[in-house]
């Protein structure tokens, strides 16, 4: 493409023909003398990151560009003499594959550990699938790309892949008690996974566009007892049932000719009844007693408040979310450069951290260990 040449003007554009790439430079190995005048093709899929003597300085959407250095193709070569015919007005192009890179899997290599209130430590596997694309050329390049020359899909996967594990893990930990109430809760699980994956994809220039979760197996033995605790529940369900079914005939009997009390059976089913309507109605009231308003646990202090609340009334946390620290987590104000907690720099990438229990390694936001359910 003619970006070391001496005379003539360069033409730059990419095609993927791997389907994989995320992000590819020209060149892809070193840096060019890209001339004033240069032309730029940007396909419809694609956004291009100009970068000129080490700065972005400017991003690219479809169409052609004319780009502008101070290189000037003969006047270029004779003014570095001193730098042995090498200019040092440096300049490289990144392009971006903004289409959605779909199938992308995800799993648990190792079991993750859950501390279940009833079962005590759990190890759980889980897997899926998810889909992303990159939304912010720039953040990607300078937080994940850096200067490499090629960057597929295989460089970033098992990064993504430990994120989605490693918030999977503190969901389950914060919103699960007992694997017992996993079934029904199956699709909440998802939905809050997809809520708390998306702000960690975020904050790396990436739109996660669908996460799905295929299976979330325990062990054999606790995967036993979830299904005793299962065909216990039909059972209760026949009891209702046949309250149902004997409310019905007393209605029945209640319209007859010789009513309730014209047979013995009537009678003694009458006195049935009355033994079981209460505890009926009094399992509806406490049912209804048990439903209260919504509330949110603050995150700086872990205290009940109201879900509709800007600020905790116990702390004074900020709970609309602008920006979040990425080694501790601290909501922090817009334009701040070091997190008023702990004094990260913001726009950095968080630290991992070791269990003190068990010395495992875990990700930098990870609430709870992977390998032994200790919270942080």
């Amino acid at each position: 493409m003619g970006t070391n040449n001496l005379i003539f003007l360069e033409v730059l554009e990419w095609l993927d023909h791997t389907g994989a790439t995320l992000v590819y430079r020209l060149p892809e190995k070193g840096s060019a003398e890209i001339k004033y005048g240069a032309q730029l093709t940007v396909r419809e899929s694609q956004a291009a990151v100009f970068f000129y003597n080490g700065k972005a300085v400017g991003a690219f959407g479809p169409g052609r560009h004319t780009l502008k250095t101070a290189n000037i193709p003969i006047l270029t070569k004779i003014a570095s003499l001193p730098w042995g015919m090498t200019s040092p007005l440096r300049a490289e192009v990144y392009f971006t594959n903004l289409k959605t890179f779909t199938d992308m899997k995800w799993g648990t290599r190792d079991p993750v550990a859950f501390k279940d209130k009833d079962l005590g430590l759990v190890r759980l596997r889980a897997f899926g699938i998810f889909n992303f694309k990159i939304v912010q050329p720039v953040l990607f390049i300078n937080r994940i790309t850096g200067t490499q020359g090629l960057f597929t899909t295989k460089e970033i996967s098992q990064y993504l892949n430990r994120v989605i594990v490693s918030r999977f893990n503190d969901y389950m930990g914060e919103a699960i008690t007992t694997l017992f109430d996993l079934p029904s809760k199956y699709q909440e699980v998802a939905k809050g996974l997809i809520l708390r994956v998306k702000k960690d994809f975020a904050t790396l220039g990436l739109s996660l566009t669908d996460l799905f979760i295929n299976a979330i197996t325990p062990p054999p033995e606790v995967q036993k007892a979830i299904d005793d605790k299962s065909r216990m529940a039909v059972f209760d369900d026949m009891n209702k049932l046949m309250q149902m079914k004997t409310a019905m005939a007393m209605e029945k009997l209640a319209d007859s000719p010789d009513g309730i009390a014209g047979n013995g059976a009537g009678a003694g089913m009458g006195m049935g009844m009355g033994m079981m309507l209460p505890g009926i109605f009094a399992g509806q009231q406490a049912g209804k007693a048990a439903l209260g308003p919504k509330a949110a646990t603050c995150e700086e202090c872990r205290r009940s408040i109201p879900a509709d609340a800007s600020f905790c009334p116990w702390c004074g946390h900020q709970q609309v979310i602008f920006e979040k620290c990425t080694a501790c987590g601290k909501n922090i104000t817009t334009g701040a450069k070091f997190c008023p907690r702990c004094g990260e720099p913001t726009g950095g990438k968080a630290k991992a951290w070791f269990c003190t229990a068990c010395g495992a390694e875990n990700l930098g936001q990870a609430l709870f260990c992977n390998q032994c359910g200790e919270k942080h």
